[in-house]
């Protein structure tokens, strides 16, 4: 497990292992498809293998990391469009060069100007990450495997990683949609989305673009650990809606969003 050092005004100060980002070929590869296209989709055999590497080559290490989702909250803004949706809402200020990750004070979520045409400028109040999920392991390699995508796109000082876990739902004759609002950019650097979970849905595809429309990516995340990466400066993201494949039970598809932008 990560250790968790003394910070000034803190105690949920962390420091990531130095192997959490690993240099290999893949790795590599990956970050160079990020810089060029924009985009990148890492299968979860990768993904995984990277994340139980400080942790324990176990599937209890997942099955702990996505127990998360069963402790969610109602998002009351996506209520209001129709959509049932939870989450919960964190940020970390993280160094790549020392490891050092600070969980940072529970604020509203505010998207910039330019960004969400359903919530821009609007003062969101969502439930903080539980403590648990805030020192998970798991939450910390992948955090660290980010910073250095984030890296790749042009190296900080310190970046300021917002963690947003989302549980979509969708019940017979009914739709979730993941992003209501459509086609829309996030105004950080780095957008990611690792998909958790899904049961019973069908649909739930994930398109990045350019600007002017054109698709770079349109994939559909099935299995567990299959990550999305995109340069969110230069492409737009969004995801079809999921529906039940037996109309009798409700349809799930758990995903978690993490953004890197300077600071």
């Amino acid at each position: 497990m990560d250790d968790i050092v003394d910070g000034p005004g803190t105690t949920n100060v962390f420091r990531i292992a130095p192997d959490a980002a690993p240099a290999t070929a893949e790795v590599e590869a990956a970050q160079r498809a990020l810089v060029s296209d924009g985009v990148c989709l890492l299968p979860p055999a990768t993904v995984t293998s990277w994340l139980h590497g400080a942790v324990g080559e176990n599937e209890k290490d997942w099955a702990d990391f996505s127990s998360h989702w069963e402790e969610l909250s109602p998002d009351r803004y996506a209520a209001e469009s129709g959509t049932c949706r939870l989450r919960r809402y964190g940020q970390f200020s993280l160094s790549t060069a020392t490891g050092e990750l600070s969980l940072l004070p529970h604020i509203p979520f505010v998207q910039p100007e330019h960004t969400n045409p359903l919530y821009e400028h609007v003062d969101r109040h969502f439930d903080p990450l539980s403590g648990a999920f805030a020192a998970d392991p798991v939450l910390h390699r992948l955090l660290g495997l980010l910073g250095a995508f984030a890296d790749a796109l042009g190296e900080k000082d310190r970046w300021n990683v917002k963690v947003h876990p989302f549980r979509v739902v969708a019940t017979s004759g009914g739709e979730g949609r993941p992003t209501p609002e459509g086609r829309h950019r996030d105004g950080v650097t780095l957008v990611s989305s690792l998909l958790v979970g899904r049961r019973n849905a069908t649909g739930g595809e994930s398109t990045v673009l350019t600007p002017d429309g054109q698709e770079l990516v349109a994939t559909t995340l099935e299995e567990p650990g299959s990550l999305l990466l995109g340069d969110d400066r230069r492409t737009l993201h969004a995801v079809s809606p999921i529906r039940p494949l037996d109309p009798a039970k409700p349809a799930y598809r758990d995903v978690l969003v993490v953004t890197c932008t300077e600071g």
